[in-house]
C-alpha cells in the first residue's frame, strides 16, 4: 500500500513539472510574440512623417483607453445592483409594527414619504421636470449621450454641468449606499450601468413614477406629495405650473434653492424652470413673460414627524429591531417588514387614561400640599383637584427649602456653561436666579410627577401594556425599564417567598419588636415601623400583609441574604445590582418596574419564570414568517407550592393589608394579590397586582429623588401607585380584556362586597410607611432620570443618599389626622452628599 501511494505522489510530481513546463513555454512564446508584433508596429511607426505619426499614436492611445474602458465597466456590471436589486426597490415599502390585535403602531419610513400614482401628480409637475432634467427623456435608453458630450466640454472650459438624466438620478436615489455619493468616474460609471438596467426593467412611466417619489425635499420630506403639502399644503395632484416649476427648480440643489431660506434664488430658479418649459414649447411665449412676472407664494407647513406616534414601548421595540435588522440583512425601510408585537391595543389605551388622570390628580396633591405651610387633610382627589387652581404650586417647598434651589441650578447645565466660560460660581448661581424664565422652567421640571405602568402575561412574558412616562412627547425617559429606583416593600414578597422556599411556614411566628441587626461589616441596622411596633407575636403572613419592617427583617436573617438574591434573580432581577446589606430586605437596591412586574409574574404563574418579551413574530411583504419570538421554555424559580402560599399570603395584602384601595376604591371582587411599596421620605410609591391572567404594576415620584410627596398618606405606594393600578385593572376587568373569575390555583372567589364607596378610603387601614432603611453600605435613593451632562444631554448621574430620621413608634390608626411631617419641611427629602 505504502509503494501504491509513492508510486502515485511520484506520478503527481512528474504531471506538475510537466504542466508548468508547458506553461512557461505558451507564455514565452506569447511574449515573443507581442515584443516582435512590437517592434514591427514601432519600425512602422518611425517610417511615418511626424504629423501623420502623431494621429496614428493618438487613435491608437485613444482604443487604448476606450478597450481599458469597455473592460472596467464589464467588471463593474457584477458589483452595481441587479435586476433583483431593482425590482425590490421599486417595491420598497417601509416596515410596520403592529399589536397584537392588528394596529398600527409606528411606520419604519426613510423620513416623511406618501407614495403616489403618477395619476396623482399634477401633469404640470412631468412638464416641468422632462423640460428641465432631461428634454430627450423619451428618446434615450438611460443615457443621453449628446448631453453627457456637451457636459464634459462645458466641464473641461471651466462652466461644470450635469449630464444625469432622469434615470440616472434616479439611480442615484434608489441605490445611493451602492452608487456611492463622491463625484468621480467611478461613481459615474456605476450610475450609467444602473440607468440601463433600470431603462431595460421598467417602462418610462415607472421610472417617472418612482422617482418622484424618492427624490428629497428637505425638512425630512422625500417624494412630491410629501413636497407638496409642506411647500403649498395640497396634494400633488393640484400644484399648479408655478408651484410645480419651484419644486422641480429645488432639485437643482435643494438647499441652495429652498424657497423658504433662499426665496430670491428660488424665484430665480423657478424662472429658468419656466424658461426651459418655454424653450420647449410646454408654454407659448405670452404666458411665459406672464407667468415670470409673478412673486413666489408659498404656504409653508412643515408636517408632523411621524416619530411623534412612538411611545416609550414602540421606541423600546425600535431599538431592539433595528439590531435585529442588522444581523439578519434586512432595511426597515424599504423591505416591508411586518412587526406584529404583544401589545394589546386596548389594554395599552386603558394604562395611557389610567396614568393620565391619576397622575394628574396626584399632581394636583402634590401641588397643593406643597403650596402652603398648613396642608389640607383628605382621602379624596377631588378636592384637591378644586384647591389646585386657587394655588401656587410648590410655593412652600421653594421657601423652606433655599439651599436646594440653588444646588438644582448649580447642577444644571447653563451653571457649567457659564462657569467654563470663565464666570466665577457666585456669578453664574446669581446670573442664573435672576433669569425669570430659567427658573420657572428649572422649578417646574422639578416638581413634574412622573409615573410609569407595564403590565404582561403571566403565562406568556408577553407585554401587554406599556407607558413610561406621562407623556412621551415631553419625556423620553422611560420609567418602565431604564429608571432604577428603590423598589420598598414591593421587594418583600421575594424574601418571603425564600422563606417558604427553606420550609419555613406562614404562620411561623415573630416577635413585633425593634431589634438591632448585624451587617457582614460589624455594622449595625436597627429597622423600624413608623406604625410602631407592638411587642406581641406575629406571623410570617401578617408581617407581610401589613408590611412590616421589623416582621420581614427578621425572616431574611432566618432565610440569609445569598438565598434572597438568588431567588430574586430566578424570578426576573437580572439586570440591576442588588446589594448584599441587610437593608436589601426592605427593597432599598434600586430595581426597574420591567424587572418587578416580571418578578411578580412569576409568582403568579406558579413560580415559573418567562423573560418579558415584545415581538411575537415578524412576516415578510408576502405575510411570510421569517422569524418568531417568545416561545423559550419557562424556568423553575421557585416550587410551584411555595409560589401557590406567597400568592395567598399576597391576597391579604388586598382584602386586609395596605392594598384594600383595589376593592374599596375601585371595587374590584376578584381573585387577586399584589403589594404596594414605600421609600424613605415618601420618595417613591409602587403598587404590583396580580390577576391570573395579567399583572401590572406602577411607579410614582418625581425624576429628582429630593423633591417627594409631603404627606405620609399621600406617600403611600397603596395610596398613590394604586391608583394607576386599580384604574387599569378595573377598566380591563369591565371591558372583559381578563375575567373576572378566572381564580389562581388553590385560591376561591372573594365574599360580595356589600358596599363600595369609589372615593373615600376607609379610615383605619393598615399604614404602611419606610421606617428608617437605611444602613451603612445600602445604596442611596437614586434619581429616575439621570442628571443633565456637561452638554445638556442625559448622564447617569450619582445618586444622592436619604437621609434617615428618628420619629416617634405609634400605631396610626386614622392616617389622615396625621397627613404631613414638620411643618417647618425639615428632613424632607435627602441632601446631595
Amino acid at each position: 500500500m505504502a509503494s501504491g501511494m509513492e508510486q502515485f505522489q511520484e506520478k503527481a510530481r512528474q504531471a506538475l513539472a510537466v504542466a508548468r513546463t508547458q506553461t512557461v513555454r505558451v507564455a514565452g512564446v506569447a511574449w515573443t510574440k507581442m515584443v516582435a508584433l512590437y517592434r514591427r508596429g514601432h519600425a512602422h511607426l518611425m517610417t511615418l512623417p511626424p504629423v501623420r505619426r502623431a494621429l496614428v499614436l493618438g487613435l491608437w492611445s485613444f482604443l487604448a483607453l476606450l478597450a481599458l474602458l469597455v473592460a472596467y465597466m464589464l467588471l463593474l456590471i457584477p458589483l452595481t445592483p441587479s435586476i433583483h436589486d431593482l425590482r425590490q426597490a421599486r417595491a420598497a415599502a417601509p416596515s410596520t409594527m403592529v399589536s397584537a390585535d392588528g394596529k398600527e403602531l409606528v411606520r419604519f419610513d426613510q423620513g416623511l414619504q406618501e407614495r403616489v400614482t403618477l395619476q396623482q401628480i399634477s401633469p404640470n409637475v412631468i412638464s416641468a421636470l422632462i423640460s428641465t432634467e432631461d428634454h430627450r427623456f423619451y428618446d434615450h435608453h438611460g443615457i443621453d449621450f449628446t448631453r453627457t458630450a456637451g457636459a464634459i466640454l462645458h466641464s473641461a472650459r471651466g462652466n461644470p454641468q450635469g449630464g444625469s438624466t432622469i434615470t440616472q438620478q434616479l439611480a442615484r436615489n434608489m441605490f445611493p449606499e451602492e452608487i456611492g455619493r463622491s463625484r468621480n468616474l467611478n461613481r459615474k460609471l456605476k450610475e450609467l450601468i444602473t440607468a440601463l438596467k433600470i431603462e431595460a426593467t421598467y417602462s418610462k412611466t415607472e421610472i417617472l413614477e418612482a422617482y418622484l417619489n424618492t427624490v428629497p425635499f428637505l425638512y425630512n420630506t422625500y417624494g412630491i406629495e410629501m413636497a407638496a403639502r409642506t411647500y403649498f399644503d395640497k396634494p400633488a395632484s393640484r400644484l399648479d405650473i408655478l408651484e410645480s416649476a419651484t419644486l422641480v427648480g429645488m432639485l437643482k440643489g435643494t438647499n441652495y434653492y429652498n424657497p423658504v431660506g433662499n426665496p430670491e434664488r428660488s424665484l430665480q430658479r423657478r424662472n429658468v424652470v419656466l424658461g426651459q418649459m418655454r424653450k420647449h414649447d410646454v408654454i407659448d411665449e405670452a404666458r411665459y413673460k406672464q407667468l415670470v412676472k409673478r412673486p413666489l407664494r408659498l404656504h409653508f407647513e412643515r408636517q408632523s414627524e411621524r416619530a411623534q406616534s412612538d411611545s416609550h414601548f414602540t421606541a423600546y421595540v425600535r431599538k431592539w429591531l433595528i439590531d435585529w435588522a442588522d444581523e439578519n440583512d434586512y432595511n426597515l425601510e424599504r423591505d416591508g417588514l411586518v412587526v406584529h408585537t404583544t401589545l394589546d391595543h386596548d389594554l395599552q389605551q386603558a394604562a395611557e387614561r389610567a396614568v393620565e388622570r391619576q397622575a394628574n390628580a396626584l399632581q394636583a396633591i402634590a401641588d397643593v400640599e406643597w403650596s402652603r405651610a398648613g396642608v389640607p387633610s383628605s382621602t379624596s382627589t377631588g378636592m384637591y383637584a378644586g384647591m389646585q387652581a386657587g394655588s401656587v404650586a410648590f410655593d412652600y417647598f421653594w421657601k423652606s427649602h433655599p439651599g436646594l434651589l440653588d444646588s438644582f441650578v448649580r447642577e444644571s447645565a447653563d451653571y457649567r456653561k457659564l462657569t467654563a466660560a470663565g464666570g466665577t460660581p457666585d456669578e453664574a448661581l446669581e446670573k442664573l436666579k435672576g433669569d425669570r424664565a430659567f427658573m420657572a422652567a428649572l422649578r417646574k421640571s422639578k416638581t413634574r410627577l412622573e409615573a410609569g405602568f407595564t403590565a404582561m402575561d403571566p403565562a406568556t412574558g408577553a407585554v401587554r401594556a406599556w407607558v413610561g412616562s406621562r407623556d412621551f412627547a415631553r419625556e423620553q425617559f422611560d420609567h418602565v425599564a431604564q429608571a432604577a429606583r428603590q423598589p420598598g416593600s414591593t421587594f418583600k414578597p421575594i424574601v418571603y417567598g425564600a422563606a417558604l422556599e427553606k420550609g419555613l411556614s406562614p404562620d411561623h411566628v415573630y416577635r413585633d419588636a425593634v431589634m438591632d441587626i448585624k451587617a457582614a461589616d460589624g455594622s449595625k441596622w436597627r429597622p423600624t415601623d413608623m406604625s410602631g411596633t407592638t411587642g406581641r407575636d406575629m406571623t410570617m403572613r401578617d408581617g407581610l400583609v401589613y408590611s412590616k419592617n421589623t416582621i420581614t427583617a427578621q425572616v431574611m436573617q432566618d432565610v440569609g441574604l445569598p438565598p434572597i438574591i438568588k431567588l430574586a434573580r430566578a424570578l426576573g432581577i437580572r439586570d440591576s445590582k442588588l446589594e448584599k446589606v441587610p437593608s436589601l430586605a426592605l427593597g432599598t437596591s434600586p430595581v426597574t418596574l420591567l424587572e418587578m412586574v416580571n418578578a411578580y409574574a412569576s409568582i403568579a404563574a406558579q413560580g415559573e419564570a418567562r423573560m418579558p418579551f415584545v415581538v411575537t413574530h415578524i412576516t415578510d411583504r408576502e405575510g411570510k414568517i421569517i422569524a418568531r419570538f417568545g416561545d423559550a421554555k419557562p424556568q423553575r424559580a421557585m416550587k410551584a407550592e411555595s409560589a401557590a402560599t406567597l400568592t395567598d399570603m399576597m391576597r391579604g395584602v388586598i382584602d386586609r393589608g395596605t392594598g384594600t384601595a383595589i376593592r374599596s376604591r375601585f371595587g374590584i371582587r376578584s381573585d387577586v394579590a399584589g403589594k404596594s411599596g414605600t421609600t424613605q421620605n415618601n420618595a417613591d410609591g409602587w403598587f404590583i397586582l396580580m390577576h391570573p391572567e395579567l399583572v401590572g404594576g406602577a411607579w410614582v415620584g418625581f425624576n429628582d429623588a429630593r423633591v417627594t410627596m409631603r404627606s405620609n398618606y399621600w406617600g403611600q405606594g397603596g395610596h398613590n401607585a394604586v391608583l394607576v393600578v386599580g384604574d387599569f385593572f378595573k377598566t380591563a376587568l369591565d371591558t372583559g380584556k381578563i375575567a373576572r373569575d378566572a381564580i389562581f390555583p388553590g385560591g376561591k372567589p372573594p365574599a360580595p362586597l356589600r358596599h363600595v364607596e369609589p372615593v373615600e378610603e376607609p379610615q383605619d387601614e393598615p399604614v404602611e410607611e419606610p421606617g428608617d432603611l437605611l444602613q451603612e453600605g445600602a445604596p442611596p435613593a437614586p434619581l429616575a432620570m439621570p442628571a443633565e451632562a456637561a452638554d445638556g444631554q442625559e448622564a447617569h448621574g450619582k445618586a444622592c443618599r436619604s437621609q434617615p430620621r428618628r420619629r416617634h413608634l405609634r400605631r396610626r390608626r386614622n392616617p389622615p389626622q396625621h397627613p404631613c411631617r414638620k411643618a417647618d419641611g425639615q428632613g424632607l427629602a435627602p441632601v446631595p452628599n
